[in-house]
């Protein structure tokens, strides 16, 4: 079992920055594969980034590349998404998730995943 608890979500400005933080319980973290997922109101979970269990492999959403940078500490139990040049369209809840698979294929695909946090929200004004 492993348990997920996002943090660092907030209002921020466009332009701004946001670090959010996913720690995780258990002694297993180094072990998964760690993505973010984000929910608009009214619109469907999508992928943000992921990461596999020893950070070599990266991959993110088309609308965030460039912008975003996913990162993980496994001595610390935590996964980061480093968040630049903030859109309004990137207000949403953010969650994190864990894949018991620690170098998938894809990370983009939700139903992979084997644990969830209870999302934190961002949002972004303009």
């Amino acid at each position: 079992q492993v348990q997920l608890i996002e943090s660092g979500g907030g209002l921020v400005q466009a332009g701004g920055s946001l670090r959010l933080s996913c720690a995780a319980s258990g002694r297993a973290f180094g072990n998964y594969a760690m993505g973010w997922f984000r929910q608009a109101p009214g619109k469907e979970r999508d992928f943000v980034a992921g990461i596999s269990r020893n950070g070599g492999r990266t991959a993110y959403g088309d609308s965030v590349k460039g912008r975003f940078t996913i990162s993980r500490d496994n001595a610390k139990n935590t996964v980061f998404l480093q968040m630049n040049s903030l859109k309004p369209e990137d207000t949403a809840v953010y969650y994190c998730a864990a894949d018991s698979n620690p170098f998938p294929a894809t990370f983009h695909v939700s139903h992979h995943y084997d644990y969830w946090g209870q999302g934190t929200q961002v949002t972004v004004s303009s």
